[in-house]
């Protein structure tokens, strides 16, 4: 009964890593942080891109100009 007490190293069994889990789950939170680093740039954008519907001046129109194009 003593011999049963001591186990040989070469059946002990030890749990593999599991090599994709890992990676799937660095990958979530690689995702995971540029969705919250888009989500922020867009939050710091609208507040200064916010005028109420009007052209900015990017879009190449000066805000009096005549949309419509008639000249009048």
């Amino acid at each position: 009964m003593l011999h049963s007490v001591f186990v040989p190293i070469r059946d002990i069994v030890l749990a593999k890593p599991n090599y994709s889990f890992e990676k799937r789950q660095r990958d979530l939170e690689k995702k995971r942080k540029q969705e919250e680093k888009r989500q922020r740039k867009l939050a710091d954008k609208k507040p200064a891109g916010d005028d109420g519907g009007q052209s900015s001046p990017e879009d190449g129109a000066p805000p009096d100009a005549d949309p419509a194009g008639t000249g009048a």
